[in-house]
Protein backbone atom coordinates (compact mmCIF):
# COMPACT_ATOMS: atom_id res chain seq x y z
CA UNK A 1 0.00 0.00 0.00
CA UNK A 2 2.61 2.52 1.05
CA UNK A 3 4.83 1.77 4.00
CA UNK A 4 4.30 -0.08 7.21
CA UNK A 5 2.37 1.97 9.73
CA UNK A 6 5.35 1.82 12.02
CA UNK A 7 7.73 4.74 11.91
CA UNK A 8 7.44 8.45 11.25
CA UNK A 9 5.94 9.21 14.65
CA UNK A 10 8.98 10.74 16.33
CA UNK A 11 7.37 14.14 16.84
CA UNK A 12 7.59 16.44 19.83
CA UNK A 13 4.29 16.82 21.67
CA UNK A 14 5.36 20.18 23.03
CA UNK A 15 6.15 21.53 19.57
CA UNK A 16 2.80 20.40 18.21
CA UNK A 17 0.96 21.84 21.20
CA UNK A 18 2.73 25.17 20.80
CA UNK A 19 1.93 25.30 17.11
CA UNK A 20 -1.72 24.41 17.65
CA UNK A 21 -2.17 27.05 20.33
CA UNK A 22 0.09 29.73 18.88
CA UNK A 23 -1.04 32.89 17.15
CA UNK A 24 -1.59 33.45 13.47
CA UNK A 25 -3.66 31.76 10.84
CA UNK A 26 -2.67 29.15 8.31
CA UNK A 27 -1.44 30.70 5.09
CA UNK A 28 -4.08 31.19 2.41
CA UNK A 29 -3.73 28.94 -0.59
CA UNK A 30 -4.92 31.09 -3.41
CA UNK A 31 -8.46 32.23 -2.70
CA UNK A 32 -9.34 34.62 -5.50
CA UNK A 33 -12.65 35.94 -6.86
CA UNK A 34 -14.63 33.35 -4.89
CA UNK A 35 -12.33 30.49 -5.87
CA UNK A 36 -10.33 28.45 -3.39
CA UNK A 37 -7.26 26.25 -3.82
CA UNK A 38 -6.83 23.54 -1.21
CA UNK A 39 -3.47 21.92 -0.51
CA UNK A 40 -3.51 18.13 -0.11
CA UNK A 41 -0.49 16.42 1.50
CA UNK A 42 0.37 12.83 0.53
CA UNK A 43 3.50 10.67 0.82
CA UNK A 44 3.31 7.89 -1.78
CA UNK A 45 4.66 8.64 -5.27
CA UNK A 46 2.97 5.52 -6.68
CA UNK A 47 -0.41 7.03 -5.69
CA UNK A 48 0.30 10.57 -6.83
CA UNK A 49 -1.37 10.11 -10.22
CA UNK A 50 -4.58 8.65 -8.82
CA UNK A 51 -4.69 11.35 -6.13
CA UNK A 52 -4.41 14.00 -8.86
CA UNK A 53 -7.18 12.25 -10.78
CA UNK A 54 -9.36 12.28 -7.67
CA UNK A 55 -8.60 15.97 -7.15
CA UNK A 56 -9.58 16.73 -10.76
CA UNK A 57 -12.83 14.80 -10.39
CA UNK A 58 -13.64 16.73 -7.22
CA UNK A 59 -13.02 20.05 -8.98
CA UNK A 60 -15.25 18.95 -11.86
CA UNK A 61 -18.19 18.78 -9.46
CA UNK A 62 -16.95 21.67 -7.29
CA UNK A 63 -15.70 24.20 -9.89
CA UNK A 64 -14.88 26.86 -7.31
CA UNK A 65 -12.47 24.56 -5.45
CA UNK A 66 -9.14 23.51 -6.93
CA UNK A 67 -6.83 21.02 -5.21
CA UNK A 68 -3.04 21.09 -5.27
CA UNK A 69 -1.67 17.61 -4.50
CA UNK A 70 1.61 18.02 -2.61
CA UNK A 71 3.86 14.95 -2.56
CA UNK A 72 6.43 14.58 0.20
CA UNK A 73 8.25 11.21 0.25
CA UNK A 74 7.62 9.02 3.29
CA UNK A 75 11.17 9.48 4.61
CA UNK A 76 10.58 13.24 5.00
CA UNK A 77 6.81 13.43 5.39
CA UNK A 78 6.45 13.63 9.16
CA UNK A 79 9.46 15.89 9.67
CA UNK A 80 8.22 18.36 7.07
CA UNK A 81 4.64 18.15 8.31
CA UNK A 82 5.79 18.98 11.83
CA UNK A 83 7.69 22.00 10.50
CA UNK A 84 4.67 23.08 8.44
CA UNK A 85 2.38 22.77 11.45
CA UNK A 86 4.78 24.81 13.57
CA UNK A 87 5.01 27.48 10.86
CA UNK A 88 1.28 27.70 10.24
CA UNK A 89 1.51 26.29 6.73
CA UNK A 90 0.20 22.73 7.11
CA UNK A 91 -1.79 21.40 4.13
CA UNK A 92 -5.53 21.99 4.34
CA UNK A 93 -6.08 18.24 4.01
CA UNK A 94 -3.45 15.55 4.48
CA UNK A 95 -2.84 11.86 5.01
CA UNK A 96 -2.71 10.54 8.57
CA UNK A 97 -1.67 7.14 9.93
CA UNK A 98 -2.52 5.33 13.14
CA UNK A 99 0.72 5.77 15.10
CA UNK A 100 0.63 9.56 14.70
CA UNK A 101 -3.10 10.12 14.96
CA UNK A 102 -3.61 10.56 18.71
CA UNK A 103 -0.60 12.88 18.95
CA UNK A 104 -2.09 15.21 16.36
CA UNK A 105 -5.66 14.93 17.65
CA UNK A 106 -4.79 15.45 21.33
CA UNK A 107 -2.76 18.57 20.50
CA UNK A 108 -5.49 20.19 18.44
CA UNK A 109 -3.54 20.03 15.17
CA UNK A 110 -6.33 18.35 13.22
CA UNK A 111 -10.01 19.21 13.09
CA UNK A 112 -12.71 16.78 14.28
CA UNK A 113 -15.50 15.92 11.86
CA UNK A 114 -18.61 17.71 13.03
CA UNK A 115 -21.10 16.52 10.42
CA UNK A 116 -22.92 13.24 10.91
CA UNK A 117 -21.26 10.55 8.78
CA UNK A 118 -22.34 7.01 7.93
CA UNK A 119 -19.29 5.17 9.21
CA UNK A 120 -20.83 1.73 8.63
CA UNK A 121 -19.33 1.75 5.12
CA UNK A 122 -15.80 1.49 6.58
CA UNK A 123 -14.22 -1.25 8.71
CA UNK A 124 -15.17 -0.50 12.32
CA UNK A 125 -11.56 -1.08 13.39
CA UNK A 126 -10.42 1.87 11.26
CA UNK A 127 -13.24 4.11 12.45
CA UNK A 128 -12.17 3.33 16.02
CA UNK A 129 -8.51 3.93 15.14
CA UNK A 130 -9.27 7.48 13.99
CA UNK A 131 -11.63 8.34 16.85
CA UNK A 132 -10.26 10.24 19.84
CA UNK A 133 -12.25 11.05 22.99
CA UNK A 134 -15.47 10.15 21.21
CA UNK A 135 -14.84 12.31 18.14
CA UNK A 136 -14.04 11.10 14.62
CA UNK A 137 -11.18 13.00 12.98
CA UNK A 138 -10.59 11.28 9.66
CA UNK A 139 -12.34 9.24 6.99
CA UNK A 140 -10.52 6.02 6.06
CA UNK A 141 -9.03 6.11 2.56
CA UNK A 142 -7.64 2.62 2.23
CA UNK A 143 -7.04 -0.45 4.34
CA UNK A 144 -4.52 -3.22 4.67
CA UNK A 145 -4.35 -6.55 6.44
CA UNK A 146 -1.58 -9.15 6.54
CA UNK A 147 -1.20 -12.59 4.97
CA UNK A 148 1.49 -15.18 4.30
CA UNK A 149 2.97 -14.75 0.85
CA UNK A 150 4.60 -17.99 -0.28
CA UNK A 151 6.89 -19.18 -3.07
CA UNK A 152 5.07 -21.97 -4.92
CA UNK A 153 8.27 -23.04 -6.66
CA UNK A 154 10.04 -23.69 -3.36
CA UNK A 155 6.98 -25.47 -1.94
CA UNK A 156 6.82 -27.69 -5.04
CA UNK A 157 10.55 -28.46 -4.90
CA UNK A 158 10.22 -29.55 -1.25
CA UNK A 159 6.99 -31.44 -2.02
CA UNK A 160 5.15 -29.42 0.61
CA UNK A 161 1.44 -28.67 0.30
CA UNK A 162 0.42 -25.06 -0.11
CA UNK A 163 -1.08 -23.46 3.02
CA UNK A 164 -4.76 -24.18 3.63
CA UNK A 165 -7.16 -21.38 4.48
CA UNK A 166 -7.69 -22.88 7.95
CA UNK A 167 -4.09 -23.68 8.83
CA UNK A 168 -2.85 -23.31 12.40
CA UNK A 169 0.36 -22.45 14.21
CA UNK A 170 1.13 -26.16 14.37
CA UNK A 171 0.67 -26.44 10.61
CA UNK A 172 2.89 -23.42 10.06
CA UNK A 173 5.68 -24.80 12.24
CA UNK A 174 5.51 -28.19 10.49
CA UNK A 175 5.61 -26.46 7.10
CA UNK A 176 8.53 -24.29 8.20
CA UNK A 177 10.56 -27.34 9.20
CA UNK A 178 9.87 -29.06 5.87
CA UNK A 179 10.82 -26.03 3.79
CA UNK A 180 14.10 -25.19 5.49
CA UNK A 181 17.05 -26.41 3.42
CA UNK A 182 20.44 -25.38 4.87
CA UNK A 183 22.32 -26.97 1.97
CA UNK A 184 20.62 -24.60 -0.46
CA UNK A 185 20.60 -21.64 1.91
CA UNK A 186 16.80 -21.62 1.97
CA UNK A 187 14.94 -20.65 5.13
CA UNK A 188 11.23 -21.05 5.78
CA UNK A 189 10.62 -17.44 6.79
CA UNK A 190 12.36 -14.32 8.09
CA UNK A 191 11.52 -13.49 11.74
CA UNK A 192 11.81 -9.79 11.08
CA UNK A 193 11.93 -7.35 14.00
CA UNK A 194 11.54 -3.98 12.29
CA UNK A 195 7.98 -4.44 11.02
CA UNK A 196 5.74 -5.30 13.97
CA UNK A 197 2.62 -4.68 11.89
CA UNK A 198 3.46 -7.69 9.73
CA UNK A 199 5.04 -9.92 12.36
CA UNK A 200 4.98 -9.62 16.15
CA UNK A 201 1.68 -7.79 16.62
CA UNK A 202 -0.15 -10.48 14.64
CA UNK A 203 1.18 -13.40 16.67
CA UNK A 204 0.67 -11.53 19.94
CA UNK A 205 -3.06 -11.22 19.27
CA UNK A 206 -3.23 -14.73 17.80
CA UNK A 207 -1.84 -16.02 21.09
CA UNK A 208 -4.55 -14.16 23.01
CA UNK A 209 -2.19 -11.45 24.23
CA UNK A 210 -2.20 -7.69 23.75
CA UNK A 211 0.28 -4.89 23.09
CA UNK A 212 -1.46 -2.14 25.05
CA UNK A 213 -4.52 -2.04 27.31
CA UNK A 214 -7.80 -0.78 25.82
CA UNK A 215 -7.49 2.48 27.77
CA UNK A 216 -3.96 3.02 26.44
CA UNK A 217 -2.40 3.19 29.90
CA UNK A 218 -0.70 -0.16 30.43
CA UNK A 219 1.67 -2.34 28.42
CA UNK A 220 0.65 -5.87 27.56
CA UNK A 221 4.19 -7.16 27.19
CA UNK A 222 4.24 -8.81 30.63
CA UNK A 223 1.19 -10.92 29.74
CA UNK A 224 2.29 -14.58 29.35
CA UNK A 225 0.16 -14.86 26.21
CA UNK A 226 1.88 -11.84 24.69
CA UNK A 227 5.22 -13.48 25.43
CA UNK A 228 3.98 -16.63 23.70
CA UNK A 229 3.29 -14.53 20.62
CA UNK A 230 6.85 -13.20 20.67
CA UNK A 231 8.31 -16.65 21.29
CA UNK A 232 6.71 -17.82 18.03
CA UNK A 233 9.44 -15.84 16.24
CA UNK A 234 12.44 -16.43 18.50
CA UNK A 235 11.77 -20.18 18.30
CA UNK A 236 12.04 -19.99 14.50
CA UNK A 237 15.45 -18.30 14.79
CA UNK A 238 16.61 -20.85 17.38
CA UNK A 239 15.54 -23.70 15.07
CA UNK A 240 17.43 -22.03 12.19
CA UNK A 241 14.19 -21.92 10.19
CA UNK A 242 14.70 -18.15 10.02
CA UNK A 243 17.96 -16.30 9.37
CA UNK A 244 19.52 -14.68 12.43
CA UNK A 245 19.03 -10.98 13.12
CA UNK A 246 22.42 -9.98 11.70
CA UNK A 247 21.65 -11.66 8.39
CA UNK A 248 18.24 -9.95 8.21
CA UNK A 249 19.84 -6.61 9.10
CA UNK A 250 22.37 -7.00 6.29
CA UNK A 251 19.75 -8.23 3.80
CA UNK A 252 16.10 -7.45 4.46
CA UNK A 253 13.67 -10.41 4.45
CA UNK A 254 11.86 -8.85 1.49
CA UNK A 255 15.06 -9.07 -0.54
CA UNK A 256 15.69 -12.61 0.64
CA UNK A 257 12.16 -13.63 -0.40
CA UNK A 258 12.62 -12.04 -3.81
CA UNK A 259 15.90 -13.92 -4.20
CA UNK A 260 14.33 -17.32 -3.45
CA UNK A 261 16.04 -17.63 -0.07
CA UNK A 262 12.84 -17.45 1.99
CA UNK A 263 9.91 -19.73 1.20
CA UNK A 264 7.37 -17.55 3.03
CA UNK A 265 7.00 -13.87 3.77
CA UNK A 266 4.50 -12.31 6.20
CA UNK A 267 3.40 -9.22 4.31
CA UNK A 268 0.54 -6.86 3.70
CA UNK A 269 -1.98 -6.34 0.96
CA UNK A 270 0.22 -3.42 -0.14
CA UNK A 271 2.82 -5.96 -1.34
CA UNK A 272 0.71 -6.88 -4.39
CA UNK A 273 2.41 -4.28 -6.59
CA UNK A 274 5.84 -5.28 -5.29
CA UNK A 275 5.51 -8.99 -5.96
CA UNK A 276 3.64 -8.75 -9.27
CA UNK A 277 6.23 -6.27 -10.52
CA UNK A 278 9.31 -8.21 -9.43
CA UNK A 279 10.83 -10.39 -12.17
CA UNK A 280 11.51 -13.29 -9.80
CA UNK A 281 8.29 -13.38 -7.79
CA UNK A 282 5.71 -12.31 -10.39
CA UNK A 283 4.93 -15.87 -11.52
CA UNK A 284 5.98 -17.77 -8.40
CA UNK A 285 3.96 -16.44 -5.47
CA UNK A 286 0.51 -16.64 -3.96
CA UNK A 287 -0.92 -15.65 -0.59
CA UNK A 288 -2.68 -17.44 2.27
CA UNK A 289 -4.33 -16.23 5.50
CA UNK A 290 -2.18 -15.96 8.60
CA UNK A 291 -2.18 -19.20 10.61
CA UNK A 292 -4.51 -19.41 13.59
CA UNK A 293 -3.14 -19.60 17.12
CA UNK A 294 -5.44 -19.56 20.13
CA UNK A 295 -7.34 -17.02 18.04
CA UNK A 296 -7.45 -15.94 14.43
CA UNK A 297 -6.09 -12.42 14.11
CA UNK A 298 -4.37 -9.96 11.82
CA UNK A 299 -3.50 -6.32 12.24
CA UNK A 300 -5.58 -3.89 10.21
CA UNK A 301 -4.40 -0.42 9.34
CA UNK A 302 -5.19 2.21 6.75
CA UNK A 303 -4.59 5.84 5.91
CA UNK A 304 -7.21 8.46 6.78
CA UNK A 305 -7.75 11.87 5.23
CA UNK A 306 -7.80 14.60 7.90
CA UNK A 307 -8.23 18.39 7.96
CA UNK A 308 -5.87 20.91 9.48
CA UNK A 309 -7.43 22.63 12.47
CA UNK A 310 -6.06 25.93 11.13
CA UNK A 311 -7.19 25.71 7.53
CA UNK A 312 -8.60 28.98 6.23
CA UNK A 313 -11.13 26.98 4.23
CA UNK A 314 -12.79 24.55 6.65
CA UNK A 315 -16.03 24.16 4.66
CA UNK A 316 -14.18 23.44 1.41
CA UNK A 317 -11.71 21.15 3.15
CA UNK A 318 -14.59 19.14 4.59
CA UNK A 319 -16.25 18.87 1.18
CA UNK A 320 -13.02 17.43 -0.21
CA UNK A 321 -12.53 14.98 2.68
CA UNK A 322 -16.16 13.91 2.33
CA UNK A 323 -15.62 13.30 -1.41
CA UNK A 324 -12.43 11.31 -0.76
CA UNK A 325 -14.39 9.13 1.65
CA UNK A 326 -17.20 8.52 -0.83
CA UNK A 327 -18.06 5.46 -2.90
CA UNK A 328 -17.18 7.07 -6.28
CA UNK A 329 -13.73 8.05 -4.99
CA UNK A 330 -13.20 4.56 -3.58
CA UNK A 331 -14.23 3.00 -6.90
CA UNK A 332 -11.56 5.01 -8.69
CA UNK A 333 -8.97 4.22 -6.03
CA UNK A 334 -9.71 0.49 -6.30
CA UNK A 335 -8.99 0.55 -10.04
CA UNK A 336 -5.68 2.37 -9.79
CA UNK A 337 -4.45 2.38 -6.20
CA UNK A 338 -4.40 0.41 -2.93
CA UNK A 339 -7.30 -1.47 -1.37
CA UNK A 340 -10.08 1.07 -0.74
CA UNK A 341 -11.60 1.11 2.72
CA UNK A 342 -15.16 1.76 1.52
CA UNK A 343 -17.13 -1.48 1.79
CA UNK A 344 -18.10 -3.08 -1.51
CA UNK A 345 -15.59 -1.17 -3.68
CA UNK A 346 -12.70 -3.65 -3.56
CA UNK A 347 -13.79 -5.92 -6.44
CA UNK A 348 -11.63 -4.15 -9.04
CA UNK A 349 -8.60 -4.44 -6.77
CA UNK A 350 -9.16 -8.19 -6.41
CA UNK A 351 -9.96 -8.68 -10.12
CA UNK A 352 -6.77 -6.93 -11.22
CA UNK A 353 -4.76 -10.03 -10.24
CA UNK A 354 -6.89 -13.16 -10.71
CA UNK A 355 -3.77 -15.29 -10.34
CA UNK A 356 -3.57 -14.30 -6.64
CA UNK A 357 -5.98 -15.11 -3.82
CA UNK A 358 -6.38 -11.47 -2.83
CA UNK A 359 -9.77 -12.13 -1.28
CA UNK A 360 -7.73 -13.42 1.66
CA UNK A 361 -6.98 -9.83 2.69
CA UNK A 362 -10.63 -8.77 2.54
CA UNK A 363 -11.87 -11.82 4.45
CA UNK A 364 -9.34 -11.02 7.20
CA UNK A 365 -11.24 -7.85 8.13
CA UNK A 366 -13.74 -10.01 10.00
CA UNK A 367 -11.12 -10.99 12.59
CA UNK A 368 -8.74 -8.04 12.30
CA UNK A 369 -7.37 -6.07 15.26
CA UNK A 370 -6.63 -2.32 14.97
CA UNK A 371 -3.00 -1.26 14.94
CA UNK A 372 -2.09 -0.61 18.61
CA UNK A 373 -1.48 3.06 19.40
CA UNK A 374 -1.42 5.67 22.15
CA UNK A 375 -0.81 9.42 22.35
CA UNK A 376 2.93 9.00 21.79
CA UNK A 377 3.26 5.66 20.05
CA UNK A 378 6.77 6.44 18.80
CA UNK A 379 8.26 6.48 22.29
CA UNK A 380 7.32 2.91 23.15
CA UNK A 381 7.93 1.64 19.62
CA UNK A 382 11.54 2.68 20.13
CA UNK A 383 11.52 0.78 23.42
CA UNK A 384 10.15 -2.30 21.62
CA UNK A 385 13.16 -2.37 19.33
CA UNK A 386 15.63 -1.65 22.11
CA UNK A 387 14.46 -4.45 24.41
CA UNK A 388 13.37 -7.10 21.91
CA UNK A 389 16.58 -6.85 19.90
CA UNK A 390 18.34 -8.39 22.91
CA UNK A 391 16.04 -11.43 22.72
CA UNK A 392 16.29 -11.70 18.93
CA UNK A 393 20.10 -11.87 19.20
CA UNK A 394 19.90 -14.41 22.02
CA UNK A 395 21.48 -12.07 24.55
CA UNK A 396 18.59 -12.52 27.01
CA UNK A 397 15.57 -14.86 27.17
CA UNK A 398 12.41 -13.51 25.57
CA UNK A 399 10.68 -13.54 28.97
CA UNK A 400 13.25 -11.12 30.42
CA UNK A 401 13.22 -8.86 27.37
CA UNK A 402 9.42 -8.69 27.47
CA UNK A 403 9.36 -7.92 31.22
CA UNK A 404 11.93 -5.15 30.77
CA UNK A 405 9.96 -3.77 27.83
CA UNK A 406 6.71 -3.79 29.82
CA UNK A 407 8.33 -1.83 32.65
CA UNK A 408 9.86 0.71 30.28
CA UNK A 409 6.67 1.05 28.27
CA UNK A 410 4.59 1.60 31.40
CA UNK A 411 6.92 4.43 32.43
CA UNK A 412 6.51 6.05 29.00
CA UNK A 413 2.73 5.65 29.02
CA UNK A 414 2.56 7.27 32.46
CA UNK A 415 4.14 10.41 30.95
CA UNK A 416 1.57 10.78 28.20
Amino acid sequence: MWKSARGGAALLCAALLASACGGGEQASTGAQAGKVTLSYGVWDATQQAVMQELAAEFTRTHPNIAVNVQLTPWADYWTKLKAAVSGGSAPDVFWMNGPNFQLYASNGVIKPIEEQVDTSVYPKQLVDLYTYEGKLYGLPKDMDTVGVWYNKTLFDAAKVKYPADDWTWADFKKTAAELTDPAKGVYAVGAQLTSFQEYQYNTIYQAGGHVISPDGRKSGYDDPKTIEGLKFWTDLIAAKQSPDLKTMTDTAPLQLFEAGKLAMYWGGSWDVAEFTGNDYTKDKVDVAPLPKGEKQATIIHGVANVMSARTEHPAEAWEFVKFLGSEPAADLLGKKGPTPAYDGTQSDWVAAHPELKLQVFLDAVAYAVPYPVSKNTAAWQEAELTHLTRAWTGEVPIEQAAADLAAGMNDLLAKE
